[in-house]
């Protein structure tokens, strides 16, 4: 049942007081988050698969059947991922988590910015673009020398086995990382979830969200849009991320 809330700050007031008696709070996070730092998302009216088939060059097939149109594609994508930095709904979740009041985040996005604003136990469900590893004996390097690589020899090859190098993101028609089964099993031991700037249309990482219901803990949305479980949600906020980050930063700091 959703609690429907008269003003803006009881909304934030509410979820303030639900983090003080929580004694296992977890953020979810999607594009959403990601958009106040100047990073599209994937399926707005302006998002990165606008004239674009996802399965041409966002998955394993495109990976070795058309390689070079991978490439491209993920060089310009990953050039506006590195110019991002963290914005104010990394930052409080950081002084969230410092504080006390937030176990961690589950997140679907994989520009590695929680990671980079602070926050200290983060679940990327989705990968992180910053690396890159081989397909054939696992080494690692950093996405900037792969793309680097590409553009001065084309595909990246390793330099130990010849394997394909690709960044270490999930792609369609590939299973989610050991990260997701972690992140299940510890929203199972939560009594609060902050969904954050997500639809949660994206499966199976949306199928966390019914999975943490069952535990009975409260489930706060906020996303600008309606969600796919916004009638199992406690509260539900359409609305921006940032001013509502903002106020329940603002009640940190008091």
């Amino acid at each position: 049942m959703i609690s429907v809330s008269e003003s803006f700050q009881d909304v934030i007031g509410s979820i303030y007081n639900w983090l003080l008696e929580s004694e296992s709070a977890y953020a979810l996070t999607g594009a959403g988050v990601s958009t106040d730092s100047g990073i599209p998302d994937f399926r707005g009216r302006d998002g990165l698969w606008k004239g674009r088939d996802p399965m041409e060059v966002a998955s394993r097939r495109a990976l070795y059947d058309h390689p070079e149109t991978f490439f491209e594609f993920w060089a310009d994508r990953f050039s506006e991922l590195g110019d991002a930095s963290p914005n104010i709904t990394h930052k409080v979740l950081v002084e969230l988590e410092e504080s006390g009041l937030l176990n961690g985040v589950v997140t679907q996005n994989i520009d590695g910015l929680h990671v980079e604003s602070g926050s200290q136990q983060v679940f990327q469900l989705h990968g992180n673009f910053k690396v890159s590893r081989c397909e054939g004996c696992g080494r690692e390097i950093p996405t900037d020398r792969l793309l680097q690589r590409f553009k001065n020899e084309g595909v990246p090859r390793c330099e130990d086995c010849e394997g394909l190098i690709r960044p270490d993101v999930v792609l369609f028609n590939e299973q989610l990382p050991e990260a997701f089964t972690e992140a299940e099993e510890e929203l199972t031991r939560s009594d609060l979830l902050l969904v954050l700037g997500t639809s949660l249309g994206v499966y199976p990482v949306a199928s966390l969200v019914p999975h943490f219901n069952r535990t009975g803990g409260r489930l706060v949305i906020i996303n600008n849009q309606p969600t796919t479980y916004d009638d199992i949600a406690d509260i539900v906020h359409h609305g921006d991320l940032a001013p509502a980050m903002s106020s329940l930063k603002n009640r940190l700091d008091f």
